[in-house]
């Protein structure tokens, strides 16, 4: 019912951390795997390790934010079956300490990117009238998280987008649907966590939030995206899935 033998999967940001995740459980179950990130050798690694896997997988550079650069791309690729724009930014501050530009930085990539994904790959998939594009957003998109004014802003923009798309392009075949993970133990959350003078005491404060007491691991959001890439969530389209650690919930 997960597997995703013979289907082509795109998903961006792929280099490490969640996109990683996702890249390679897809191939473990079956899939084609274009691997996207702006950075060549984090890509290339994980199209490695798919490949010595036993999956397959191919690389491509492309920064989400470049319009043509997304079309040009969708020229040169075959139609796709699952779509996941995981590719994002981050930035700390409230309003005082966000700039325009920080803001329009976010929602380059987290909002105007995945739309240039959509507009890009999406119509093939409409043609075909099959297709599930998954967009990786966050709790942030669903609720406002103290000193991310610019982050909170694009994932609920990206939310927005997601449910906008589902209901458009309704009874197409093509669902479309949003992850909200909570705080994830990725590479780069864990660099950041070594920059403070206690580590432990700093994940302790970071996964407070979370009523599992403890971060995710990449590969829980991992297990997400398959679910919704499969035949399985047919039925769901225009959801936020949140794998919060209960987050949401309330303390």
């Amino acid at each position: 019912m997960f597997r995703l033998d013979q289907k082509n999967t795109l998903v961006t940001g792929a280099g490490s951390g969640i996109g990683q995740a996702i890249a390679q459980l897809f191939a473990a179950q079956g899939a084609h795997v274009f691997v996207i990130d702006r950075d060549t050798a984090a890509g290339l690694a994980t199209v490695s390790s798919i490949r010595e896997a036993g999956g397959t997988a191919d690389f491509h550079e492309l920064d989400v934010s470049d319009p043509a650069a997304a079309l040009v791309l969708a020229s040169e690729l075959p139609p796709l079956d699952v779509l996941v724009n995981n590719a994002g930014v981050g930035h700390v501050g409230n309003l005082l300490a966000t700039t325009a530009d920080d803001l329009d930085r976010l929602h380059s990539v987290n909002v105007r990117g995945p739309f240039n994904l959509c507009r890009a790959f999406v119509p093939a998939m409409l043609e075909r009238r099959r297709g599930s594009v998954i967009n990786i957003a966050s709790i942030a998109g669903i609720v406002a998280v103290r000193e991310r004014l610019a982050y909170s802003t694009s994932k609920h923009a990206l939310v927005g987008l997601t449910k906008a798309l589902a209901l458009d392009h309704s009874h197409t075949g093509v669902r479309f649907n949003a992850i909200c993970p909570g705080r994830v133990e990725t590479p780069f959350v864990k660099a950041r966590l070594a920059e403070y003078p206690d580590p432990a005491q700093a994940y302790r404060e970071m996964s407070s939030t979370q009523l599992t007491g403890r971060m995710a691991r990449p590969d829980e959001i991992a297990a997400a995206a398959l679910y919704l890439a499969s035949d399985a969530s047919e039925m769901v389209t225009g959801s936020t899935l949140l794998v919060d650690g209960g987050w949401s919930a309330g303390k």
